[in-house]
């Protein structure tokens, strides 16, 4: 058995009310932040995706270097990290500490060898060095609070400028970089500063609502626009790469496309109202994609000749995934469910489910015979997903179903609640049982119904449409029963629990088949059979993901280090094709191939 690794299908920018997200380009690329991660994509090709999980801490900003060939990204804590966009190694080039606090924002300058690194800290806001050696490039002064942005010219000589939530501008000349002057043209917090490309003018805006343009090279305010304005405040500023347009982004809903020579608005287009709808983030990229990224996480791609909506929407999950399944009605299309309540399907690019989702996390997807998908929330809610819609009928849970929802042979949802096993068929409860143990997973096939415990046991039930009959104890498990799957044919039970141990277990004969499959070292979040039930892919809180063999049971692929933070879902896509999906919101596929 081998595998090499497939596409990644990225998880969308992390926002955060009233406050800025930084998003960046190189050439067609976009690139921007979540959680630990730093997600590089492209916007010609949506397959051609980079996830980078070298932080320790929550990442804030990331910028390519005007080369292409590095990245730096910085955290929470005042890291900044600079590593190799090329190859699949992304090798680290150098970490350095810059800042006591969050770095806000950072640039490169256009040599792309010095950085500026803004944001947080208690002796000091910016921090200027060489992005190999880190040593000192100059100081950046003048703030008296957190600083939101930085920008620096991209031509000799170079200038700096930072914006600040001390409603003003610093100018610094360089290299190195040292005070100008302090320029006061805002009333409230700088959100964003941009120097055009060609260098002659920079640009700054602010939560006043208000656009200020000014020299590149002398920082002389040249004045301000005023032509129809937004009306709340702007997050974001991004220069066309002729440096004759300028963009912006504001939390009134609305993205405006500007004439810097007449200082008046071309274009405006309304995403709506509603804080979803809140334009917080923004890039122009090198090929002509205005990106304007919503509060909600979905990434709007305009065409500046178009002035009424965006030509696409980037959807894509914002939290981590907390469960993952193949849709039955398609070969190609899956869905995930959030730990934010979300459910979203998967063919080409993401659509989100339509209809009312959960109200917090999804804690179960589950496949009926007939093609319709039950997910279960911790909202107390069983939902039926139908196409790429909720359907209105739902059924509320006696309590909370932390432990999944599996379908049996005749469409009745099995839910696994704290105390309480519950039997519903169309939205209509028709049995519960209420077993002396906790139950902690959940999984059926046809009659059979297994029941995982707290207690390290199995429990095998036989469902005969009105009744859960207990029909064996299994046990092998040296941990809380954490994840169960049947074999396609029925005749296997795969049993994984908190400790990483597998055990096969045969229905039928009620034994143990194998219990070597233990190589993960923390809890099994997920099991997935392939459809000649001959393999059994794992995934695990260890972040690792293992495919089994049923003949061979010492044989196995191990996928290391597959989700950052622990691989919550794996299923098969198709034959040969295995998905795993986690903490850091990503799907990655992986082509899997079984030798004779």
């Amino acid at each position: 058995m081998s595998f090499k690794k497939g596409v990644l299908h990225p998880v969308n920018p992390a926002t955060a009310r009233g406050a800025a997200t930084k998003l960046s380009s190189s050439k067609d690329k976009i690139v921007y932040t979540n959680g630990r991660s730093v997600i590089i994509r492209d916007l010609s090709d949506p397959a051609v995706s980079i996830a980078y999980s070298g932080h320790v801490q929550n990442t804030t900003v990331a910028r390519i270097s005007p080369t292409g060939y590095y990245c730096a990204s910085a955290d929470v804590l005042g890291n900044v990290r600079i590593w190799d966009t090329l190859g699949d190694e992304q090798t680290l080039k150098g970490e350095y500490k810059v800042l006591t606090g969050q770095v806000k924002d950072l640039e490169w300058d256009g040599e792309s060898k010095r950085i500026v690194a803004v944001g947080d800290g208690r002796d000091k806001f910016g921090h200027a060095f060489m992005f190999d050696t880190g040593s000192s490039t100059g100081e950046i002064i003048g703030h008296s609070k957190t600083v939101n942005a930085v920008s620096i010219r991209q031509q000799r000589p170079f200038r700096a400028a930072t914006a600040g939530d001390d409603a003003s501008i610093v100018f610094h000349q360089g290299v190195p970089f040292k005070y100008d002057k302090t320029i006061k043209t805002h009333t409230k917090f700088v959100q964003d500063v941009r120097f055009a490309p060609s260098g002659d003018h920079f640009a700054s805006v602010g939560s006043d609502y208000k656009i200020f343009i000014y020299d590149g090279k002398t920082g002389d305010t040249l004045g301000e626009v005023t032509d129809s304005p937004h009306t709340g405040s702007i997050m974001a500023g991004s220069w066309s790469a002729d440096s004759k347009s300028f963009f912006t982004s504001a939390a009134d809903g609305t993205v405006k496309l500007w004439d810097v020579e007449t200082k008046k608005a071309q274009t405006t287009w309304t995403l709506g109202s509603g804080v979803n709808n809140q334009q917080v983030g923004n890039t122009w990229t090198a090929g002509d994609s205005i990106v304007s990224l919503s509060m909600s996480g979905d990434l709007n791609v305009f065409d500046k000749r178009v002035g009424d909506k965006p030509a696409r929407v980037l959807y894509g999950p914002q939290k981590a995934i907390t469960s993952a399944i193949k849709a039955p009605s398609s070969d190609s299309t899956f869905i995930v469910g959030t730990a934010d309540g979300r459910a979203l399907a998967h063919t080409t690019e993401y659509e989100y489910v339509g209809g009312e989702a959960h109200a917090t996390l999804v804690a179960g997807l589950s496949a009926s015979p007939s093609g319709i998908v039950h997910s279960v929330g911790l909202d107390d809610r069983l939902r039926e997903i139908e196409g790429s819609s909720f359907t209105p009928a739902q059924f509320s849970t006696a309590a909370q179903p932390k432990a999944g929802v599996a379908v049996g042979g005749d469409s009745t949802v099995f839910i696994a609640e704290v105390d309480t096993v519950e039997a519903v068929r169309s939205n209509q409860k028709v049995f519960d049982l209420k077993p002396k143990y906790a139950p902690s997973a959940i999984a059926a096939s046809a009659s059979f119904v297994a029941v995982g415990g707290e207690d390290q046991k199995v429990r095998l039930y036989t469902w005969d449409g009105k009744t859960l009959t207990e029909s064996a104890t299994l046990e092998g498990n040296k941990g809380v029963v954490s994840a169960l799957a049947f074999s396609p044919d029925g005749k296997l039970l795969a049993s994984g629990d908190s400790s990483g141990k597998i055990v096969l277990l045969d229905v039928a004969e009620r034994k143990l088949v194998t219990s070597r499959w233990s190589f993960h070292t923390a809890r099994i979040n997920s099991l997935s059979w392939t459809a000649d039930g001959r393999h059994c892919a794992s995934g695990s809180l260890d972040t690792h993901v293992y495919v089994w063999s049923v003949e061979k049971p010492m044989k196995n692929i191990a996928l290391k280090n597959a989700a950052p933070g622990g691989v919550n879902a794996v299923f098969w896509i198709k034959d040969g094709e295995l998905a795993s999906a986690g903490a850091d919101g990503c799907v990655r596929v992986w082509n899997v191939t079984f030798h004779a």
